[in-house]
C-alpha cells in the first residue's frame, strides 16, 4: 500500500513539474495578425517574452503559400511593394543651387548699382555718359557669365533667363538715354518715373530679390 502511495506521489510531482515546464516554455494565444493590411486570427506562442507565429496561419493572413522540400520550408508572401503605390517622383524643381544663388545675387547687386548710377544722373540733371556707366555694365556681363556656369537645377536655368532679360533691358534703357543725351535733348528729372521699361526693370529686380530670399523660382512677367 505504501508502495502505491509512493508511486502516486511521484507521479503527482512529475505532473506538476511537467506543467510548470510547459507553462514556462510557451502560452498559445489566438491574436489578430495584420499582414499587408489584411487581418486574421492566427495562433501565437509566447516564450520568454518572444512571440512565435504559426506558419500556416501566417501564410493565410498574408495570402501567401507554404511549401516543403526535404528539410526546407518555403514561405512566400506577396511583396508589400506590390500593394503599395509607386514611390513618389523626385521633385523636378528642387530650388536654387548654392553656387548659382551666390552668383545671381552678385549679378543683381551690380545691375542695381548700374541702375542707381543712371537714375542719379537723370534725377539730378547730370550728363549721362557712357564712360562712367561702362564699369558696372561690363561687370554685370561678367557676373552673368559666372551665373551661367553655376546653373545646375531647373530653377537655376529658369532664373538665369530672367537675369539675362534684366541685363538686356537695363542695357536698352541705358542706350536709350545715352542716345537722347547725344542729341543734346533735355531729359526731365522724372523721366524714369514715367518710363515703362524702367518700371519693368525695377519690378523685375524686386521679383528676383524675393526669389533669392525664398530659394525658389517664381516666374514674373516683368522680367520678360
Amino acid at each position: 500500500m505504501r508502495g502505491w502511495k509512493s508511486i502516486a506521489c511521484l507521479l503527482a510531482a512529475l505532473f506538476l513539474v511537467a506543467s510548470r515546464i510547459a507553462l514556462s516554455q510557451g502560452v498559445t494565444q489566438n491574436r489578430t495578425l495584420i499582414v499587408n493590411g489584411q487581418s486574421e486570427k492566427v495562433p501565437v506562442i509566447q516564450v520568454n517574452s518572444r512571440l512565435y507565429v504559426d506558419l500556416e496561419g501566417l501564410a493565410r493572413a498574408g495570402n501567401g503559400t507554404l511549401s516543403f522540400a526535404g528539410g526546407q520550408i518555403a514561405l512566400t508572401l506577396p511583396g508589400a511593394a506590390a500593394t503599395a503605390g509607386p514611390p513618389p517622383a523626385p521633385a523636378s524643381n528642387p530650388g536654387f543651387s548654392r553656387g548659382f544663388l551666390k552668383a545671381g545675387i552678385e549679378q543683381m547687386a551690380v545691375v542695381r548699382e548700374w541702375h542707381t548710377a543712371l537714375a542719379t544722373a537723370i534725377q539730378n540733371g547730370f550728363p549721362v555718359g557712357a564712360d562712367w556707366l561702362a564699369q558696372p555694365r561690363a561687370q554685370a556681363a561678367t557676373n552673368l557669365r559666372l551665373a551661367m556656369t553655376a546653373v545646375s537645377t531647373d530653377s537655376d536655368s529658369s532664373a538665369y533667363q530672367l537675369l539675362t532679360n534684366e541685363l538686356q533691358n537695363m542695357a536698352t534703357l541705358t542706350d536709350k538715354y545715352l542716345a537722347i543725351r547725344a542729341t543734346l535733348t533735355y531729359i526731365p528729372n522724372d523721366a524714369l518715373q514715367n518710363d515703362e521699361l524702367n518700371q519693368r526693370i525695377v519690378t523685375c529686380g524686386h521679383a528676383l530679390a524675393s526669389m533669392a530670399a525664398s530659394g525658389q523660382f517664381v516666374d514674373d512677367i516683368s522680367c520678360h
